[in-house]
């Protein structure tokens, strides 16, 4: 196939554009930082411009760095919307027929995420008819977007809507909680610094499985929204032991109650994409690599 990828020096971009080229694909990658995968091109002057036929279009641009940056710049991610309708309006005007649209556990109602019991989010949560407030500028962001989506599937164009959960990988930026925890174990750091009280839960996905889980979608044609993840709650501080005694050493954790934090829960029910794909790497594995590498 003859495939774009945009923002594909990215983190999933790079991974899944190494995956489509195993394949044998004929892959474009588009980023404003250019790599050996990618070509240096803005996304939104792309789809504003190019009119060329492609047989499958993954959009991975998006303005994200973490929750100090969801938090601290409302209006930067806020931008994601102006890329996310623009690419929907390029997959209709070159009648590109298949497209993948990257939402987001961010997009699920706030309200189903709060302390106490965990509720895992399963894709019928979300309600494009009537929304519930979903997680700041960025989870609103992929909201509209997955509405845009329905749109564009009326102009006949398939699109694959994936939700990954806590993406994760040996070769994330540092701004995220995993790799700063790496991070902080190589260190040997003591005390082990935790935002939060620690008791706050995410669902850790592997950046590999959210590329095969992606890629197993678009071969079986899987239609509607789907969860990338464990199903399987993990605190802060359960990650901060794990990362440590991976490590071969045992600190003092310190939290951090005034930093910035997010949801308290936030878990999934993965039922529908254990339909048509196994995760493979372990959190603890996924700890393991991360700290030979």
């Amino acid at each position: 196939m003859r495939v774009l990828i945009t923002g594909a020096s990215g983190f999933v971009g790079r991974h899944l554009h190494r995956a489509l080229l195993e394949r044998g694909d004929h892959v474009y990658g588009l980023d404003l930082s250019p790599t050996e995968l990618a070509l240096r091109g803005d996304a939104l002057d792309f789809f504003r411009n190019d009119d060329r036929p492609w047989d499958l279009a993954i959009h991975c641009a998006a303005l994200v760095g973490g929750r100090a940056s969801i938090d601290g710049s409302p209006l930067g991610v806020a931008t994601n919307l102006a890329l996310d309708s623009w690419y929907f309006r390029w997959l209709t005007r070159t009648g590109t027929p298949r497209a993948v649209y990257f939402s987001s556990s961010a997009a699920y109602p706030v309200e189903l995420q709060q302390p106490g019991d965990i509720h895992r989010l399963i894709e019928t949560d979300i309600d494009l008819a009537n929304p519930r407030l979903p997680d700041a500028t960025y989870g609103l962001a992929k909201l509209t977007g997955e509405r845009l989506a329905q749109y564009a599937e009326a102009e006949g164009c398939r699109v694959h809507i994936l939700r990954p959960f806590s993406g994760y990988g040996e070769d994330q930026d540092d701004c995220y909680p995993f790799p700063a925890f790496i991070q902080r174990a190589k260190r040997r750091e003591d005390p082990f610094e935790v935002w939060g009280d620690g008791s706050s839960t995410r669902d850790w996905i592997h950046v590999s499985d959210v590329a095969g889980a992606t890629l197993a979608a678009i071969d079986q044609d899987v239609t509607g929204p789907v969860n990338l993840g464990w199903g399987r709650p993990t605190s802060f501080d359960q990650l901060a032991g794990y990362v440590t005694a991976a490590a071969g050493y045992t600190p003092r954790i310190k939290h951090l109650p005034t930093a910035p934090q997010g949801v308290h829960h936030r878990v999934c029910d993965p039922t529908r994409m254990l339909g048509y794909y196994s995760p493979q790497v372990t959190l603890e594995e996924g700890i393991r690599r991360a700290l030979d590498s």
